[in-house]
């Protein structure tokens, strides 16, 4: 099979572009798209809602350039959106049962912005519960199998758009990462996924509105971020949603970003810290090998100074755990909890269930603090910090965690998988996985690189440096070629 000969296989940026030449239709690709969705979606379960207008929404695009129209940079393109983020007039349900019927009045900002761009909005994709889980698994739509190996979990809690962009079911996917939700997915599922700094993207009104319980969570950890094939497409993704907005207390102030203007000027001279385990964390070995490889491209053939080094604190996960806590709607959802056993997912349950204190929550503040400082002063001295994403490479289905991590048994989700993902969400700083190799059973394996806050750009640059020097846009699942 000629892969080139498929729309669903183009970058989106390569979509975006024939569109406008005139070389296919809007209607062609969103046909293409949904097809593919038709075809390998009862198979992965990625996409849990499929819009019904996307075929208008499609000829009217095409109407538009027929007639001249001036454009919006992704006119005419499908992307799929995460099921925590709100689409008017598209079901979306958090994946919780209690909002199983729930059909927005408003978009979330992201989603006003694609529309904006001229973006088509084809579907939701499968989430955990309000992103409580690091499985993309709930009651009301179940497991999101990985593209590489069905048997395999796509990760989470953005699950759903990595598993449907390893796939070809769509080329531009938007997450949500409260603790490494598009990185794990990304590693796991062998697609490029990106956390901007807290802020740099608006989030309103998921994280943000006290009249969604259970969706208001997350608010000083919670990033939408942009899941795709290419950096390219993450780059033009994240300039169309990146901009302030009063709605969200914490946006940043800035506007009219572009992420691809200077996105292939190279990281020749950089300082890059290579951190293989934080100083405390388990690693599979054959996985700690394959980024070994990847991290000597950053130094032999990228011409960076790369050293191994750690910032120096200490592993976070209990104060992590507060935080989350401290950000959910305790009341309201204990309360329905108790009216309504087995209404939510066991990982939301555990949180409403545990006694938390006053000093859990302000302890928790502390170690925050103490995280971000060592940090800050840590990158004083590096552009940039490389990890491994995930200590390992995706698990069976039905498990939240591996069997065993390097040896270790007994593994906790935020100690043992989520390891090098959350602490960034406590820092804010821009964090990246790319795909740097396969293991012998052919999963993938992601490369995390950190960035200083606010230089979301170096870990784009960075991104795409490597990418070009080991390309992964043509390497697919084998569902994908079929």
């Amino acid at each position: 099979m000629d892969l080139g000969d498929d729309l669903c296989l183009l970058s989106g940026t390569e979509q975006c572009r024939v569109i406008q030449e005139k070389k296919i239709s809007s209607r062609e690709l969103v046909q293409a798209v949904l097809n593919r969705i038709t075809e390998l979606n009862p198979i992965l379960n990625a996409y849990c809602e499929v819009s019904k207008t996307a075929l208008n929404e499609a000829d009217a695009a095409d109407k538009a350039i027929f007639h001249g129209k001036a454009v919006g940079p992704l006119h005419g393109v499908p992307v799929m959106i995460k099921d925590l983020i709100l689409t008017k007039d598209l079901r979306t349900t958090f994946g919780s049962s209690l909002f199983s019927d729930y059909i927005p009045d408003e978009d979330d900002v992201v989603v006003e912005r694609l529309r904006h761009a001229g973006a088509i909005i084809i579907g939701k994709t499968n989430a955990s519960e309000f992103g409580y889980s690091g499985v993309t698994d709930n009651h009301l739509f179940g497991q999101t199998s990985n593209p590489w190996n069905i048997n395999r979990t796509a990760g989470g809690s953005s699950g759903g758009s990595g598993a449907a962009i390893a796939a070809g079911m769509g080329s531009f996917a938007l997450g949500s990462d409260g603790g490494g939700s598009v990185r794990q997915p990304a590693s796991f599922n062998g697609v490029y996924g990106i956390k901007p700094t807290f802020g740099l993207v608006p989030v309103y009104p998921s994280c943000r509105d006290p009249r969604i319980p259970g969706g208001s969570s997350w608010e000083s950890l919670e990033c939408i971020g942009p899941m795709t094939r290419t950096v390219e497409d993450s780059a033009l993704l994240l300039s169309v949603i990146a901009g302030e907005d009063l709605r969200d207390r914490h946006s940043l102030p800035g506007k009219n970003y572009d992420f691809n203007q200077n996105l292939q000027v190279g990281i020749y001279g950089l300082k890059i810290a290579w951190s293989p385990n934080w100083g405390y964390a388990s690693v599979d070995p054959e996985v700690r090998q394959i980024l070994e490889k990847a991290v000597r491209v950053f130094s032999t053939e990228l011409g960076c100074h790369v050293e191994e080094a750690n910032p120096g604190f200490n592993n976070p996960a209990t104060a992590f755990s507060s935080i989350i806590a401290n950000e959910s709607d305790l009341s309201t959802l204990r309360k329905l909890n108790k009216e309504q056993p087995g209404l939510f997912s066991q990982a939301l349950v555990s949180i409403l269930e545990t006694e938390w204190t006053a000093e859990d929550f302000s302890n928790s503040i502390m170690e925050r603090q103490t995280v971000y400082n060592k940090m800050r002063i840590f990158m004083d001295n590096y552009d940039l910090i490389i990890t491994p994403t995930m200590p390992c490479t995706a698990f069976e289905l039905g498990q939240h965690t591996p069997s065993d991590i390097a040896g270790k048994t007994n593994l906790e989700e935020l100690n043992d998988v989520l390891a090098f993902t959350f602490p960034i969400n406590m820092t804010g700083q821009p964090a990246a996985s790319i795909p740097v190799g396969f293991t012998k059973e052919g999963l993938p394996v992601g490369l995390q690189i950190i960035g200083r806050r606010f230089d979301d750009a170096t870990v784009l640059q960075a991104s795409a440096a490597f990418e070009k020097v080991r390309p992964w846009k043509n390497k697919w699942p084998s569902i994908a070629e079929k």
